[in-house]
This record gives structure tokens, C-alpha cells and sequence, in this order.
């Protein structure tokens, strides 16, 4: 039953009257003199059913605590809240904080805890060691950071167990390629490294507002467990990966030559074909394992190179 007194509020602090359990984003930042910030890539949910439907395929529990990157308008933070034993969203623009704050008081969300503050300037070690149970990150990502966050999360990913997400499609794709794709990159194969992937939801750009170019695609991520990785040098591997990666267009013997890493052709040649890989492929061809046993085999030539 819609709830009379919830409108009332609403029509008080907005100057609109609603019937349903999500203030419209135009409506809201409208009433209020906001424009959406494009620098800060913001584009809100508009649908609660779509919302209700990311929650729902989630996979969240009573139980579980959620880490919201971008809370926004509290799209997701609301239905996720009534889910959960508690969200801590984190949002850098006061602007909203300010609008969210008031939308949970006017949903009767009491379990929500606003951090005023940049994600990619956020202690995850720290927040996360108080707890028993490592979070679940939660997020509709700003398209102009989301590559930033992920490998903030890739390298945090002890302290967490798995990050339900939503990319611009490209992105998406890019994450979920397999080796021999062009979409295949840097970014994939340090994700699948440290992750499995699958997609949750596809997300129409119609439904957000503004309306941003692309579509977007909700990803669930489960972070592996640390024995279930066998890189020796986890640092190591993820430079490896991206000197492969330099100049992806050039073999991998002259990728590996010619970047950061600082060896000659002779190392690089003598490495990839001790891993068993062929010096004239290149890094989209190459699998999580191929290139743990590259990272392996070059640590070694390297070593043997400074004696």
C-alpha cells in the first residue's frame, strides 16, 4: 500500500508529489537546482524494478555488509539496505550525500552509514579489518574511473569477497573476452587472474538520467582465494602483464624487450621459450596460465642475467 505520509514528505522537501518508493533523479535534482556532473560521470538508475532486479540476482544476504561505491540518489543503496544488516556508502559529492541522506530518512532506512569521501582515495585494509566477514562491494561505477577502481579492488581483494558491479558495456565485454579477441587486454587478464566473472544483468541506457551513450552491464565478481593463485610474484606478474600488453600490436619477444622491464631481446626470447610460448605471438594470445609461466620463467632469466 502506498504510504500516505512518505508523499507528504516528499511533496514538502521537493515540491512534487510521488507514488512510488524511488524519487525520480530528474525530479529530485531538479527540485533541488542540481545538474547532473558529467566530470564526475554521473548517471542515475531511474527504474526500481531495475534496481530491485540487481539486488535480487545479487545474491545478498541478512548477513552480509556492503561497501557502495558512488551511492548517488540511493538507487541501489535503498533496495540494498532493506536486504542487508548494514551499507556503508561511500560518495564524494556533498551535493548528494545531502539528497541521500534525506531519501533514506524518508524510506525509514535506518542501516545506512554515508562516507563522504573519493573511492579511489578510500582505505579498503582498514575498513575492512574491523569486521569478521570480508564485504560485498557494490556499485554503479562513473564511467571515467571504473578501470581505476577495478585494479584498486584486484590489489585489495584479500579483504574482500566479491564486488557486484555495473560497466559501461565496452568495458563489460573487455573484462569478459577471452584470449584471441580484440576486446582481450591488460585489464582482463588481471581480473581473470584474480576473479571469476559473470554477467548478472544488461542494463539499457533509457533507463538512466541523464542517458548516457552506451549501455551498461552488471558483472558479479568473485575474488579468488589466495591459494587458488600461483604466481610466485604477484607484483611481477601484473608488470609482465603489462609490458605484454605495451605495444600489443608487436610480438611478444619485442613487447617485452622494449618495455619498463628493461631486459634485452635475447632475455625475452630465452624466457617465453622456456614457458613453452612461441617469441612471435602476441599478448592477446596468451592465457592466465600462459602468463603466470612467463612471469615465472623471466624472473628467472633475470635473476641469471644479474650474476
Amino acid at each position: 500500500m502506498f504510504d500516505v505520509r512518505r508523499s507528504s514528505l516528499r511533496t514538502i522537501l521537493y515540491g512534487i508529489n510521488v507514488t512510488c518508493t524511488m524519487t525520480s533523479p530528474k525530479n529530485l535534482l531538479k527540485a533541488w537546482n542540481i545538474r547532473a556532473k558529467k566530470r564526475m560521470g554521473q548517471n542515475f538508475l531511474v527504474d526500481p524494478s531495475t534496481a530491485d532486479m540487481i539486488v535480487a540476482r545479487s545474491g545478498i544476504a541478512r548477513e552480509d555488509i556492503v561497501l557502495e561505491i558512488g551511492a548517488g540518489l540511493g538507487a541501489l543503496t535503498i533496495p540494498v539496505a532493506r536486504m542487508v544488516s548494514k551499507v556503508f556508502a561511500v560518495e564524494k559529492d556533498p551535493q548528494l550525500l545531502r539528497l541521500l541522506q534525506i531519501e533514506l530518512k524518508v524510506s525509514n532506512i535506518s542501516n545506512v552509514e554515508l562516507i563522504e569521501k573519493n573511492f579511489l582515495d578510500f582505505d579498503i585494509g582498514s575498513f575492512t579489518a574491523q569486521f569478521s566477514k570480508n564485504p560485498i562491494i557494490l556499485g554503479n561505477l562513473p564511467y571515467n574511473i571504473s578501470s581505476q577502481v577495478l585494479i584498486k579492488l584486484i590489489n585489495c581483494r584479500k579483504s574482500l569477497s566479491r564486488a557486484i558491479l555495473m560497466f559501461q558495456k565496452e568495458l563489460a565485454t573487455r573484462l569478459t573476452a577471452q584470449p584471441n579477441r580484440k576486446a582481450y587486454g591488460r585489464l582482463t587478464a588481471m581480473l581473470q587472474y584474480s576473479a571469476d566473472i559473470r554477467s548478472l544483468a544488461h542494463i539499457d541506457a533509457n533507463l538512466f538520467f541523464p542517458k548516457p551513450n552506451v549501455d551498461s552491464e552488471v558483472l558479479e565478481i568473485t575474488f579468488k582465494q589466495r591459494s587458488q593463485n600461483i604466481a610466485a610474484d604477484e607484483e611481477f606478474l601484473f608488470k609482465v602483464i603489462k609490458a605484454a600488453f605495451g605495444r600489443r600490436r608487436k610480438t611478444l619477444k619485442n613487447s617485452l624487450a622494449g618495455s619498463e622491464l628493461r631486459i634485452s631481446d635475447n632475455i625475452a626470447r630465452h624466457a617465453l621459450e622456456r614457458a613453452g610460448i612461441d617469441p612471435s605471438r602476441r599478448a592477446e594470445t596468451l592465457n592466465v596460465v600462459e602468463f603466470e609461466a612467463l612471469s615465472r620463467s623471466l624472473a628467472r632469466a633475470m635473476e641469471i642475467n644479474k650474476k
